[in-house]
């Protein structure tokens, strides 16, 4: 015959068989009734097509949690059943949750990057520009790491002026993520041109710290422009979405962030050229147009004018002198001619006979107009006559 047990007998009877038979399961079901309490456990059911149970995640396994439950999700969970004697319920106390077709950093990567996509994270327009000629640069990164040296021997090739501040953070495993951000809120107050934040290639879980909300936060708020150099080119993180300038590697972000010291004194010595080419076309230019403005300046200068009216003058008295001196010419001849009648005609020099001067009262005087009784003098050159008329008569 059977013996009767307690309630409070039964149930711990059946909280030892459960928890000890089902200390380790693996169990396939739909989230559903999804709660994240304030004290950090997680609530949620467990179901299929048929029946569900409860299950529970305590704070310190919901932490390391990398994804975020949702309704419908389909997962996989893994613990231990265990039983709520003085209800006498049970529930899975889950251990480690996994989306089912898919891993859960995949999972978690792909939800942060729609939330901080949604929050405008990745805009364009937000993304700060990066300096042409950067001066000061931040390393947030492992002082051990390769990714270090790299980034050195790439910086020291190609701009040497460059001043470069190593900030040394650990950049994988527990807490890592904390401190990547906490030293970019650091650097972003050196008053630098850009921060490169990065490490080398390894595997999603050693690359995780930089798909952290977190670290997309700290880079999201800096004032400095921020590049994400993270792992290999095949490598995504959520930093890579966020910062200003996404470099494959380590090494590339400073070949993109740094000009290369041999372009540039090329381009230094084609600007010279061209300087050279320019100011001499110019010089050129301009003595030519002072050349011009010199002529245009003497042409119409007073002493231009000047000299221009006194060679007109000197035109004008060289014509006055040569009309004078044909006019003079032309009365020289004339007073030749005159002369030459005169000499021709001087009585002095007649040589004729019966031909002499008519001189009435000390004047020369036609012979017609004598009358009888005047007194007259006939002059020739050498013989003067004083007579008196006698008689006039007409021929």
């Amino acid at each position: 015959m059977l013996t009767p047990v307690s309630v409070t007998t039964l149930n711990n009877q059946i909280k030892s068989l459960l928890e000890t038979h089902y200390l380790n399961i693996l169990v396939e079901g739909e989230v559903s009734r999804v709660t994240y309490h304030s004290s950090g456990h997680l609530y949620f059911t467990l179901k299929d097509d048929k029946s569900a149970i409860a299950c529970v995640m305590f704070r310190g396994n919901n932490q390391r949690l990398k994804f975020r439950l949702e309704e419908g999700m389909a997962v996989i969970v893994g613990g231990g059943i265990s039983v709520y004697a003085p209800r006498g319920s049970y529930q899975i106390n889950c251990t480690s949750i996994e989306p089912a077709g898919s891993g859960a950093l995949a999972l978690a990567y792909e939800q942060l990057k729609k939330k901080l996509e949604a929050k405008g994270y990745f805009d364009t327009e937000r993304k700060k520009s990066l300096p042409s000629y950067p001066r000061h640069i931040v390393l947030v990164t492992s002082s051990t790491g390769a990714a270090l040296q790299d980034m050195l021997r790439v910086a020291q090739k190609r701009w040497p002026l460059l001043k470069i501040t190593l900030i040394d953070t650990q950049v994988q495993g527990e807490g890592s993520a904390e401190m990547i951000a906490r030293n970019l809120r650091i650097a972003d107050r050196l008053g630098a041109d850009a921060i490169v934040v990065g490490r080398g290639g390894g595997s999603l879980e050693d690359l995780w710290a930089f798909n952290e909300e977190i670290v997309a936060k700290a880079i999201f708020e800096a004032g400095t422009p921020v590049v994400s150099a993270v792992g290999h080119e095949i490598d995504f993180l959520i930093s890579d979405f966020v910062a200003d300038l996404r470099a494959p590697t380590p090494s590339a972000a400073m070949e993109l962030l740094l000009p290369d010291k041999t372009e540039v004194l090329l381009g230094i010595d084609s600007l010279i050229d061209r300087f050279n080419n320019t100011l001499r076309s110019t010089l050129h230019k301009k003595e030519t147009q002072l050349q011009h403005l010199y002529q245009l300046f003497e042409q119409n200068s007073v002493q231009a004018k000047l000299a221009l009216h006194m060679q007109e003058i000197s035109t004008l008295r060289q014509q006055f002198d040569n009309f004078m001196q044909l006019q003079l010419n032309r009365k020289t001849e004339t007073l030749e001619s005159l002369k030459r009648a005169y000499e021709s005609n001087d009585p002095a020099k007649r040589d004729k006979k019966g031909i002499a001067q008519i001189v009435k009262e000390g004047r020369k005087t036609a012979l017609e107009t004598l009358e009888p009784g005047d007194i007259f003098e006939a002059q020739s050159p050498h013989v003067k006559i004083t007579a008196q008329v006698q008689r006039k008569e007409r021929l």
